[in-house]
């Protein structure tokens, strides 16, 4: 079956979107996209404060689906070995000044509350109390058995994005939920002098 890929890139330049990925993700595998990234932000001449902010909100979430998604795929190495690798998507996307980044990959259903709360209690903070959190987070033992980083990673994403973070939870059966999380890094306006 051919696609229709005129449709799909209409589809794409329609909602603003640059890049996107749907698949296995490993660690070595998601270095040549956080390259593509970082190149194409070096393209658009973004300050370098912008560029930073939008791509380490990036890494942090490919470093989310890569960590906690409920889906893995399995392969075989030519040494005989067994990996079991991430699967999820990702996509970047820039309205006028905005970038966008939305992620999604499959979670136990039994985490979405504790993610729920989570996101909800780090959108209700502002930067400094952010960055405060951070901080306490940094010197204290995690105390969560689900999380790798003690939250870090999305007190990271939250202190970064210029809107509260978006996110929805789709059931797929009792067991999996899909998980969407959405976030937008606006470039700073540049001042007339």
């Amino acid at each position: 079956m051919i696609l229709d890929m005129i449709e799909y890139t209409d589809m794409m330049n329609n909602l603003d979107i640059d890049i996107v990925y749907s698949g296995p993700m490993w660690k070595d595998g998601i270095k040549g996209i956080a390259d593509m990234v970082e190149n194409r932000l070096k393209i658009d001449g973004l300050p370098e404060s912008a560029a930073l902010a939008i791509f380490s909100v990036f890494v942090e979430q490919l470093t989310n689906v890569l960590m906690y998604s409920a889906e893995k795929k399995y392969y075989t190495t030519n040494e005989n070995k067994t990996v079991e690798v991430a699967t999820g998507m990702l996509v970047l996307g820039q309205k006028g000044t905005t970038y966008f980044i939305q992620t999604g990959n499959l979670i136990k259903t039994e985490s979405t509350g504790r993610i729920k709360n989570n996101i909800d209690h780090l959108n209700s903070l502002d930067k400094k109390e952010l960055r405060k959190l951070y901080k306490e987070r940094l010197k204290a033992e995690n105390d969560n058995p689900e999380s790798k980083g003690a939250g870090l990673g999305l007190i990271e994403i939250a202190r970064r994005t210029t809107a509260p973070i978006g996110y929805k939870f789709e059931q797929k059966n009792g067991e999996f939920s899909y998980f969407t999380m959405y976030v937008e890094i606006g470039q700073p306006e540049k001042r007339e002098v």
